[in-house]
């Protein structure tokens, strides 16, 4: 674990990012490391690089200071990187990482190796809000922080249903609710609730799903022009792959759309069996056991066959085929 006063001490700027195409995670992380920051280390210029976020994050309170425009040149006396596995998926964030005196990590996911001057992380954690909060001063969390850990928390938890979710992640989401924020519009407004396109291309990616493997692994796949006729963004394909897994009798789920020419952006799901993180680090990517992605060239029969050939080497070395 850090020091987070520590690691402030006789810092005037501070800067943090999160990943590429940020979550609620990332977003709850950032949010609620900047808001505490700013009530209790008021002296500190501290400044957040994300990407444009979703829509349905636009209620949270602090957005409106998440700066995407990253021309200019600044060199932090520290950078956070939160919730980002590597460099490289901190965007155009990675220059002031690059620049900074000092860097801190804070992160979750298995296949971050530590790439920060001091690196916190817990692969087993239900989020990197989760660590957030464990190295602040509870008491001094004000309530608008607490709120965006505590969406960070649910959203990379699937409200709690996730097998990540732990004891003490539990117990710091009832912290963190204490502090008395109206935590079901979060859940409503950021989690549940998507636009009428959002529900189209839900409905299309169901429609055209496919059973693989004796129905162990449901796939399906969006491509550019689809997006385009329902009128839908990146952001909006949030949540699809989760839809996938739902379905009964099923192990796995892949889920992609096209993010240019031949070229894919993959989401890995599992229940109980594989660990797909193993499978997206192999092309390139990274994340969880049970939850994953990597991006990925060639058409959408190259790509599934190349990701069903390592699930269908999982489930023969366990046994199950």
């Amino acid at each position: 674990m850090i020091n987070l006063a520590q690691e402030l001490q006789g810092v005037k700027t501070a800067a943090m990012a999160g990943h590429i195409r940020p979550d609620g995670d990332a977003i709850g992380s950032c949010l609620g490391l900047y808001l505490y920051m700013k009530e209790n280390f008021p002296d500190i210029q501290a400044k957040i690089y994300l990407e444009e976020i979703p829509v349905a994050f636009a209620s949270i309170f602090g957005v409106d200071e998440i700066c995407t425009d990253y021309s200019e040149d600044v060199e932090y006396d520290v950078f956070f990187c939160l919730d980002c596995a590597d460099e490289k998926r901190l965007g155009p964030a990675a220059k002031y990482r690059q620049t900074a005196k000092r860097t801190v990590c804070v992160d979750h996911h298995v296949s971050n190796g530590g790439y920060a001057d001091a690196n916190y992380i817990v692969p087993d954690a239900s989020s990197t809000s989760e660590l957030i909060f464990t190295i602040l001063d509870e008491t001094k969390i004000p309530v608008h922080a607490a709120e965006a850990l505590y969406m960070g928390i649910a959203h990379d938890t699937g409200v709690f249903r996730y097998s990540c979710t732990s004891p003490q992640t539990m117990e710091i989401a009832a912290k963190l609710i204490s502090r008395g924020f109206d935590f079901p519009s979060i859940l409503s407004a950021t989690f549940y609730d998507k636009t009428y396109y959002q529900k189209q291309i839900l409905g299309r990616a169901l429609l055209e799903s496919m059973l693989l493997m004796d129905g162990k692994i449901i796939f399906s796949a969006i491509k550019a022009k689809e997006m385009k006729f329902y009128n839908v963004t990146f952001s909006d394909m949030e949540g699809i792959v989760e839809n996938l897994l739902q379905t009964s009798g099923t192990e796995a789920a892949i889920f992609m759309y096209e993010t240019a020419p031949n070229e894919f952006k993959v989401s890995l799901r599992s229940k109980n069996l594989l660990d797909v993180s193993a499978i997206a680090s192999y092309f390139g990517g990274g994340g969880h056991v049970r939850a994953a992605g990597c991006t990925m060239q060639g058409s959408i029969h190259d790509v599934v066959n190349n990701i069903t050939l390592h699930m269908e080497e999982q489930f023969k070395a366990l046994g199950e085929i």
